[in-house]
């Protein structure tokens, strides 16, 4: 099996060549570390200034970037062909070696909150050839090995070894071979970059590029119709109409596919946030109970958060990822909306009276966030269950998040490749750190018969196989309610006019997909 990917396409610019641009972002952004977390912001910045193997297009599809191309020599050897000629901003000459040392260092960068490393568990030893071809060898077949490559930037050794990230946040090892050069960086604010001019690309469209973080909804759109930036994301969707209809602005919408969710511990046999209707400890922690969780769910009413509070900028979620996307089963729908049947079941489990909950999420990363938070509080109070709602900036939550301090917390999860092997390994697989499964499973959740699917279907080759065990695997865990899945968002972006935005399914927004029209 052989795969030549086709080359890039050169966009042509007129006389826009010498501009900057502004860009506000929702997402709070933690590092210029590469590896450090595995943040959809983060990814989104550090692509800037760090290629990757292979770069993902809009809609997931493998293109090339510091690989050309690739092969499966066996079923446990891929060869990857690199460009020649690239050379890092420091002007060393980018080489196999500078693959094989960031295939070390991915999975050992201290306090990660979320690894990298699910790109590179699948394999057991990087071969160097020569100086432009490098060998992955897997501890098995790894069918996904051309996709996980677009999920994590390549480093060179001699700029990174002995580096730390906030060697990286200082600037003085982010020195990769990417379209954009460090200028700067603040925590919690903005970075700078400038063109790189010796990039092997095509020439980028902007000078410099300040990379803005604005939490606020309304001050991220007061920003670009003030002029101040040029493009936002997570634009609200009660606004979408309005900037529609503004002569000076222009909206681009792109389905994605990020699953927003519930976390619930279950995992513990007292849950600290959780208490009877007076205020007291449980003995026992009620969210392991397979009918409590069933309760919750069913009180959701998934359709009416998408109609008032997403005003129809997403769809109702039942499992991982949304229709016509790879492991998606057509059979395994969203929970119906039923209060009476969630009342029946928490007094089934023992709860006729409900109890208490505090809820946690972010307010500033997901579309619409800390509103959603308060109309589930609303729907479960309906059901017995009084809900506090604690919602707070997301760099302290996810923080927390990673610690375990919460009972229930609203996350979201996307995927890289296209499939679900992100979601499903990072999720929902029982945490094994030596193989960089359940980095992200804040339900700590763990079945054998799931992971014992999900390794077969991490192995096979055959699509149509492969795909039919993601679907047995999801079936598991949604059966189980690993996570409680709520919809699915469609990503919204608005500009100024004049500019040309493309919108990604993977919801990251880069200056390289920005450019200004003829």
């Amino acid at each position: 099996m052989r795969a030549i990917i086709p080359g890039c396409l050169v966009l042509t610019m007129t006389t826009a060549v010498a501009q900057n641009v502004t860009i506000a972002v929702g997402g709070a952004f933690t590092s210029m570390d590469p590896h450090f977390h595995n943040l959809t912001p983060n990814s989104a910045l550090t692509h800037h200034i760090f290629d990757r193997l292979l770069d993902p297009d809009a809609d997931l599809r493998p293109q090339p970037a510091l690989a050309l191309s690739y092969r499966a020599i066996s079923d446990t050897v891929w060869e990857f062909r690199l460009r020649p000629g690239v050379r890092f901003h420091d002007g060393r000459p980018f080489t196999a070696d500078d693959v094989a040392f960031t295939f070390e260092r991915v999975p050992n960068v201290p306090n990660s909150p979320s690894s990298y490393a699910f790109f590179t568990r699948p394999v057991r030893q990087v071969v160097v050839v020569d100086a432009h071809t490098v060998r992955l060898e897997t501890n098995g077949p790894a069918p996904l090995i051309p996709a996980l490559m677009q999920g994590f930037s390549i480093i060179g050794r001699a700029q990174g070894e002995g580096m730390s990230t906030a060697d990286y946040n200082s600037g003085r090892a982010a020195i990769g071979t990417g379209p954009y050069r460090f200028t700067s960086y603040t925590a919690g604010d903005r970075a700078v970059m400038t063109r790189n001019e010796e990039w092997w690309g095509a020439r980028q469209a902007w000078a410099r590029v300040t990379y803005r973080f604005i939490s606020n909804d309304s001050a991220r759109l007061a920003a670009l119709q003030a002029g101040d930036v040029d493009l936002i994301d997570q634009v609200p969707t009660r606004d979408v109409a309005d900037i529609q209809r503004n002569p000076r602005l222009s909206v681009v919408t792109k389905p994605g596919v990020r699953n927003i969710y519930l976390h619930l511990d279950f995992a513990r046999d007292v849950t600290p946030h959780v208490t009877d209707n007076q205020g007291r400890a449980l003995p026992t922690n009620p969210l392991r109970d397979l009918r409590v969780r069933q309760a919750l769910s069913l009180a959701i009413n998934r359709a009416g958060i998408v109609q008032q509070i997403m005003d129809g900028h997403a769809t109702p979620s039942g499992q991982l990822l949304p229709a016509g996307s790879v492991g998606h089963d057509p059979e395994l729908h969203p929970d119906p909306h039923d209060p009476e049947r969630a009342r029946a079941l928490l007094a089934e489990a023992g709860f006729p009276q409900g109890f208490q909950l505090t809820l946690h999420g972010p307010n500033d990363r997901y579309v619409n966030d800390a509103q959603i938070l308060q109309a589930l509080a609303q729907m479960w109070a309906r059901i017995g269950v009084r809900t506090r709602v604690e919602a707070m900036p997301s760099a302290s939550y996810f923080s927390r998040s990673a610690r375990d301090e919460f009972s229930v917390g609203l996350l979201g999860w996307g995927t890289g490749t296209g499939e679900p092997d992100s979601p499903l390994a990072n999720l929902l697989a029982s945490a094994d750190r030596a193989r960089g499964r359940g980095a992200s499973n804040r339900s700590r959740y763990a079945n054998t018969a799931f992971d014992a699917v999900l390794d077969q279907a991490l192995a096979t080759l055959d699509m149509p196989a492969r795909e039919a065990l993601y679907r047995q695997a999801t079936g598991i865990a949604i059966r189980d309610l690993a996570i409680i899945p709520l919809h699915h968002q469609v990503n919204i972006w608005a500009l100024r006019r004049g500019l040309g935005f493309e919108g990604r399914s993977d919801e990251r927004t880069m200056a390289m997909g920005l450019r200004p029209l003829p």
